[in-house]
């Protein structure tokens, strides 16, 4: 083990134990991410600047009865996307483990999809414009992928990989030899750069103005900060190292990379969704 390697923080990865209930940092995560997301969708939906003389094509109201139709987007997305993308042949041998969501596993491009479809479904019921309501969700979900990072890291899970940087760690389930800290960086990058970059875009750019440009930036922002922090994190041992040195995380973010570039671009140059007083009876919202 290597003289320089900090030590893990021994953190309990439950918080809360009261008989047969336990509450683990990682649900903590999942449900204080769910709120912050919450708060902050509603307030750029509150600040009327952000979206122009039209005004905002959703109300807080809106936001509030989404809550539900998210939450099940992402378990029921992260869960089925995990167990499709990781880890199938022991879900096949053991059905009833894909219940069991307190063991973990989840994986965020399953719920990336689970809460876009979840969006799509609730926008056309409600009659909002569908990029509107994904460019609004997309900069809330970076409090959720920065507490789910740390909550990685707690756990001593999803750990880098072999490193004699002086921040490397041993891990508890790593083995002897000090590694990446992969969790923070996953954090720093899909949490706080993510929430910048979106901060930046609908704050100073004012792009919640331009319907689906939000989207593709945060589509294509997660896809490049995944990628890069492949190249540190161990990857998952039951799939290892695909074809070229490449980690199942780099295959499922090279398709993100590419759609929200052609995302942000489309939505550079079609015309702006018309306020809804000027539409035409019977005219759906611009998709």
């Amino acid at each position: 083990m290597s003289l320089l390697a900090l030590p893990f923080p021994t953190i309990d990865p439950v918080l809360i134990e009261i008989g047969p209930f336990a509450l683990r940092w990682y649900a903590l995560a999942y449900i204080v991410g769910i709120f912050l997301g919450w708060w902050y969708a509603k307030r750029l939906v509150s600040n009327q600047r952000l979206w122009g003389p039209a005004g905002s094509p959703m109300k807080p109201a809106d936001i509030d009865d989404f809550v539900v139709w998210c939450t099940l987007g992402i378990i029921l997305g992260g869960r089925v996307g995990y167990v499709l993308f990781y880890d199938l042949p022991r879900f096949q041998e053991n059905p009833l483990e894909v219940f069991a969501l307190w063991q973990g596993g989840m994986s965020f491009h399953g719920g990336f999809l689970g809460t876009t479809l979840a969006m799509i479904l609730f926008a056309r019921l409600r009659k909002i414009p569908v990029w509107s309501l994904i460019d609004v969700i997309a900069p809330s979900v970076t409090f959720g992928l920065f507490l789910g990072r740390i909550a990685n890291f707690v756990n001593g899970e999803l750990f880098g990989r072999f490193s004699d940087a002086p921040w490397a760690f041993v891990f508890p389930f790593g083995g002897p030899e000090p590694r990446h800290p992969s969790q923070l960086y996953e954090a720093g990058l899909e949490g706080i750069g993510l929430f910048v970059l979106c901060r930046i875009l609908t704050h100073r750019y004012l792009k919640l103005r331009t319907p689906g440009f939000v989207a593709g930036a945060f589509t294509a922002g997660y896809g490049v900060s995944r990628t890069f922090v492949e190249f540190f994190r161990e990857p998952d041992i039951q799939i290892g190292y695909l074809a070229g040195g490449l980690t199942m995380g780099m295959l499922l973010s090279v398709p993100m990379i590419v759609a929200g570039v052609i995302l942000m671009v489309w939505a550079s140059r079609r015309r702006p969704v018309a306020p809804a007083a000027a539409r035409p009876s019977g005219e759906s919202p611009v998709e």
